[in-house]
């Protein structure tokens, strides 16, 4: 059905081992994998330290917290959080944690709604991810721009070249060596600036 695609990697948080194997048996082997299981918010964090999660399951409340501040500290990254609460808390929870991201699934509730919420929350996660690599590769973009005209006002300070002759010697030195223009930059400003 999904071969190919991506398995994503699933952290489920609750005190208790028979909510744990209650999700492990929702979440279809195809496409999720559960990495772990940590029984507080304190686990979860040290866990997560050393291994990466698609999506954190956070079955509240937990033994050291309810289980919120867990979800909002884990919303600042890119992976999907899931925040499930008693339906007497959800209206409530759902609002203090949904401009944060995170998605809040009233309990008790079907193994159908259930499955919806986390294919939305996969869907949200992987758009994140993509934006995420998108912002990255424009950051570095950005630093090699930084970088090349940095060494382009050196050549300029020291060399008494024009804008377009520092430009032109830059280019021409990363075609005739088949280097970067940032590797040609990060030579110049070694080279010219104290």
């Amino acid at each position: 059905m999904t071969t190919g695609k991506t398995k994503y990697r699933v952290l489920v948080v609750s005190s208790g081992d028979k909510t744990r194997e209650y999700f492990s048996s929702l979440l279809p082997p195809e496409e999720y994998e559960l990495i772990s299981h940590a029984h507080n918010a304190g686990e979860a964090r040290r866990l997560l330290l050393s291994q990466n999660a698609d999506i954190v399951i956070i079955n509240s409340p937990l033994p050291d917290e309810f289980g919120t501040q867990l979800a909002l500290d884990l919303s600042d990254s890119t992976m999907g959080v899931m925040l499930v609460v008693k339906s007497e808390h959800f209206e409530r929870i759902a609002h203090l944690v949904e401009d944060s991201g995170v998605l809040t699934v009233a309990r008790p509730n079907s193994r159908q709604s259930f499955y919806s919420a986390l294919k939305l929350l996969t869907a949200v996660s992987a758009r994140l991810a993509k934006m995420e690599r998108k912002n990255r590769t424009l950051q570095e973009k950005m630093a090699d721009i930084r970088t090349v005209n940095r060494a382009k006002w050196l050549l300029i300070e020291n060399l008494n070249m024009s804008e377009s002759d520092a430009h032109y010697y830059i280019e021409k030195q990363a075609m005739d060596t088949r280097l970067s223009r940032r590797e040609i930059a990060e030579g110049i400003i070694r080279t010219y600036d104290k």
